[in-house]
């Protein structure tokens, strides 16, 4: 079915015809209540959408087009466990990964709740003996570097949050994340570090990911320089399903933390692949980063859908794509421990929803995921803000606000937060030809030259954005965040009616990567490749220093 066809879409293409020019400014100035009106609270978050090109009307019609396409089905249908990963035959469980209330989550008839207890219940076992010195490194040392090493989930997710909860990190506790098979990424990081007190995080789920296994043996190497083949159990444990793997690297499987095939890379943090978050927050942290998820997740299952802050941000970037013609869409946080959010939020959307294949395997001929990019302001403010504010795509952006900061000695919070203000502002107002005239009328221009600087001044203004405000950003409220938007992501996959779990689309550059890799490093003769790829292939063989 497409989403095109039903009543609901062609009524909002009716609408859209009827508000596309509609302006924020007169509409602020016209309903004193637009922001009470069009903002939503799930405990101490808040969700200002008031600065979209909306009406009452239009949230009517987006809540209306989800409901007709049985949102709220397939809600349920997620939290009970049911295979909706279709492609893949599997559920889509990650939920029950930080269902704090413990109650029953079926999959395939059995609760997976036992399960999830117990690998929590272990990761916080490990992570106390490591903080409390009994767990020790090959020469008696206390363990205070944790090197993860993994790609894609097993990295972005993991990375983000540690950087993001930083105030909370143990002291003596430092935390390194190593993603990249370019060697420079493990290189550089091994070159901080003592064998002695350092434990590696092998988290791979098959232990056969080619950057992570390839990581992994390097460190293992640089390991045995200094230790010997028995101290690896010391130092290295793995997340992973891969028992006979795991051994065969030398990690003792009781020290394997298992991860299921129902967590999807991408929403997987919040499993054994957060093992380096409890071991540099804690674990009383990161149970508090899931109580922050389970929050969201009863929001999201339990709110009606006008109410619903998933909901509404999923359907306003429906609006903003399928209707507005946007194809991107900016986070921005205004909080530099937030730096690597936008690159999560990259992945959790763009390998979700980068889709042309709806679920019955017909190609769709309407727009899906956007491109999600953004870097902590305000930083960007003096970089690719003017193209926001002044160029000529619509591209909506999500504001991020912490007001209070977790380091008061340097006080430029309020500083920090009035540029967020001020961007959110001045991207839905705007700046008229007449303001701008009577500004440089002031400043002493006149006649001609007024009149030629003018033009380059105006801004459009009626660009959309969301602000989502909070008082601190602590475990909890990091793990609403998280939350709300995997929520969002569901949302927009089962509008547009496709698969939002699998991720085909990263498998054939790993094939041919594997088919490559011996004509670079054999000197027989190249396979069969196009002309570019086989002439690039000679080239790198002639300047690769041997």
């Amino acid at each position: 079915m497409t989403p095109l066809n039903t009543p609901e879409w062609q009524s909002l293409e009716r609408h859209y015809d009827d508000v596309k020019y509609l302006s924020m400014r007169d509409e602020f100035a016209l309903d004193s209540g637009r922001f009470e009106r069009f903002s939503l609270k799930s405990g101490d978050l808040l969700l200002d959408y008031s600065k979209n090109r909306i009406t009452k009307e239009t949230v009517e019609k987006l809540v209306a087009l989800a409901k007709s396409l049985k949102l709220e089905n397939w809600i349920e249908r997620m939290f009970s466990g049911e295979s909706i990963n279709t492609t893949e035959g599997r559920a889509v469980s990650h939920i029950a990964l930080r269902n704090r209330s413990n109650t029953p989550i079926m999959v395939d008839g059995e609760d997976i709740m036992p399960k999830v207890n117990a690998v929590l219940s272990q990761m916080k076992a490990f992570c106390e003996l490591v903080h409390s010195g009994k767990w020790l490194g090959f020469s008696g040392q206390k363990i205070t570097d944790i090197v993860n090493i993994g790609i894609g989930g097993s990295d972005l997710g993991p990375a983000m949050i540690c950087d993001a909860l930083e105030p909370y990190g143990i002291d003596g506790m430092t935390v390194h994340f190593v993603s990249n098979v370019d060697g420079t990424d493990l290189s550089t990081t091994l070159d901080k570090l003592n064998p002695e007190t350092t434990l590696f995080v092998v988290a791979s789920k098959t232990f056969t990911t080619q950057e992570t296994i390839t990581n992994a043996t390097s460190a293992r190497a640089w390991f045995l320089n200094a230790a010997q083949e028995q101290d690896i159990a010391k130092h290295f444990v793995a997340v992973s399903t891969n028992a006979e793997a795991v051994s065969a690297f030398g990690i003792d499987t009781k020290n394997m933390f298992e991860i299921w095939d129902w967590v999807g890379g991408r929403y997987s943090l919040w499993s054994a692949i957060g093992l380096p978050i409890a071991l540099y927050v804690g674990m009383d942290n990161f149970e508090r980063l899931l109580e922050g998820g389970h929050t969201m997740d009863k929001h999201f299952r339990e709110q009606p859908l006008e109410r619903n802050m998933p909901v509404i941000m999923g359907m306003l970037g429906v609006w903003y794509i399928n209707f507005f013609g946007a194809q991107t869409h900016a986070i921005v946080p205004y909080d530099h421990s937030l730096a690597r959010f936008p690159n999560h939020m990259q992945q959790l959307d763009m390998e979700s929803n980068g889709k042309v294949t709806n679920r019955t395997g017909q190609r769709i001929s309407y727009r899906t995921g956007p491109v999600i990019w953004g870097t902590p302001g305000t930083n960007g403010q003096h970089a690719y803000f003017q193209l926001i504010h002044q160029g000529t795509q619509l591209i909506p952006v999500d504001f991020v606000l912490p007001v209070n900061s977790h380091y008061p000695d340097c006080d430029h919070q309020s500083i920090l937060l009035a540029n967020g203000l001020a961007q959110s502002e001045a991207l839905m107002k705007g700046k008229s030809a007449e303001e701008v005239r009577v500004e440089l009328a002031k400043s002493g221009l006149e006649g001609e030259e007024l009149e030629a600087l003018l033009p380059h001044k105006i801004f459009p203004g009626n660009r959309p954005s969301n602000t989502l405000i909070f008082p601190k950003l602590t475990p909890e409220m990091l793990g609403q965040l998280v939350a709300l938007y995997e929520h969002k992501v569901f949302v927009q996959g089962v509008i547009w009616n496709i698969n939002s779990f699998d991720q085909w689309g990263v498998e054939l550059g790993k094939q041919l990567a594997k088919a490559i890799l011996p004509d670079l490093q054999a000197d027989s003769a190249i396979s069969a490749h196009d002309s570019s790829t086989t002439s690039l292939i000679k080239l790198i063989k002639q300047l690769t220093v041997r």
